[in-house]
């Protein structure tokens, strides 16, 4: 956990060197409150992938399909609503299915076929791709002007946003106090007031900020609203119920989690039908955010929800990773191609630069877990 805590730190550290070098190569227009707010709503689609990602990683597995699997389920949701013609909660219900199925039929393959995890999904990869080719017909398909665009488009009010935030800084205040009352309470004091205290002042800072930066704009995006929602229930299932250990367990050690009555089957199987869900829910708000649905949508977006992860502490190797990490991770690499594009960079050296990022992020994982 300490690990965690200073990759978290250092990752913070370093969005706030990405940040100042682009404010520098932009001219200030890299840190205005339009590009902030539009930042965050492209971060939230890899983002939502990364919180699924982060389990598959934590259990020792991966999954390279997602990137295609989002833009075939964003796909089915414009086909389902614009084509046929049924109503946004009933098409959002059956792409969510649709998505769990085809985590479901992935994980079904990895753990109980016992086909490496890397082919299953790569081949997952090549088939969702063929099949939005073939459901789209080719075609680009425009979403009309409802609800379900405004999934992606739409800002939470002002007045919202400061409840919103009201109800976040008391959240953290709670956290930090229970933190510090079963310190004593136990015995086990093993962080001094004063460092408890910064932290709670700097948690609360940056909560404060984000908000302001929001509101100064439109107010929250929705799809950040989303994201922040699907973060906070996977952390707690991620460290608070049996399900998040067992998928710890099973990444450090799968024969060791076995021997202590695990059902690993059972775990690898609901940690790809849960990718799938949030794959789905993806899908949905890319699409919603573009306004259509397009034969080549989530191309490479596998890549980037990976390396959020990475780049956020989760281990390739496996048992180790948190939700917030990831959300971080997803953050800096959403500033870096924002950045990039803002400068006016090559795209040649945009991809370079990405996979630099990517390869100096595993080698530090690898070489802590050498120490």
């Amino acid at each position: 956990m300490k690990h965690l805590n200073l990759r978290m730190y250092a990752m913070v550290l370093a969005l706030v060197c990405v940040w100042v070098i682009f404010t520098l190569l932009t001219g200030g227009t890299f840190l205005s409150t339009r590009n902030l707010s539009n930042l965050s709503r492209q971060a939230a689609v890899t983002a939502i992938l990364a919180v699924g990602m982060t389990l598959v990683i934590v259990s020792a597995n991966i999954d390279l399909s997602v990137g295609y699997g989002a833009g075939l389920l964003g796909a089915i949701a414009a086909i389902v609503h614009v084509w046929w013609g049924q109503p946004i909660l009933l098409t959002l219900i059956a792409v969510i299915c649709i998505g769990i199925l085809m985590g479901l039929m992935q994980g079904y393959l990895v753990a109980y076929q016992r086909i490496p995890a890397f082919i299953v999904t790569l081949g997952g990869f090549l088939a969702y791709r063929g099949l939005m080719l073939a459901f789209t017909k080719g075609e680009t398909i425009l979403l009309p002007d409802n609800w379900l665009k405004a999934i992606g488009n739409a800002y939470l009010s002002s007045t919202l946003g400061w409840g919103l935030m009201v109800v976040g800084l008391g959240i953290n205040g709670y956290r930090f106090y229970r933190q510090r009352t079963a310190q004593l309470q136990y015995g086990t004091e093993q962080t001094s007031l004063r460092v408890l205290l910064s932290k709670v002042i700097g948690t609360s800072a940056l909560i404060v900020a984000f908000i302001s930066v929001m509101n100064a704009h439109k107010g929250i995006p929705f799809p950040v609203c989303i994201l922040f929602g699907l973060a906070f229930v996977f952390h707690f299932i991620a460290n608070h119920t049996r399900f998040g250990r067992y998928v710890y367990a099973v990444g450090g050690n799968a024969e060791a989690a076995y021997l202590s009555g695990i059902n690993v089957r059972g775990i690898t199987l609901r940690v790809f039908a849960t990718m799938g869900a949030l794959m789905a829910i993806a899908g949905v708000v890319m699409t919603a955010r573009v306004g259509s649905a397009s034969p080549e949508a989530g191309r490479l977006l596998e890549l980037d929800a990976i390396a959020a992860c990475v780049i956020g502490g989760a281990s390739l190797m496996g048992g180790r990773g948190s939700i917030f990490g990831a959300i971080l991770g997803a953050f800096v690499m959403e500033s870096l191609n924002n950045g990039m594009s803002m400068a006016n960079m090559d795209a040649s050296w945009q991809d370079i630069i990405k996979g630099i990022v990517l390869v100096a992020a595993v080698g530090f994982d690898m070489a802590s877990r050498r120490r």
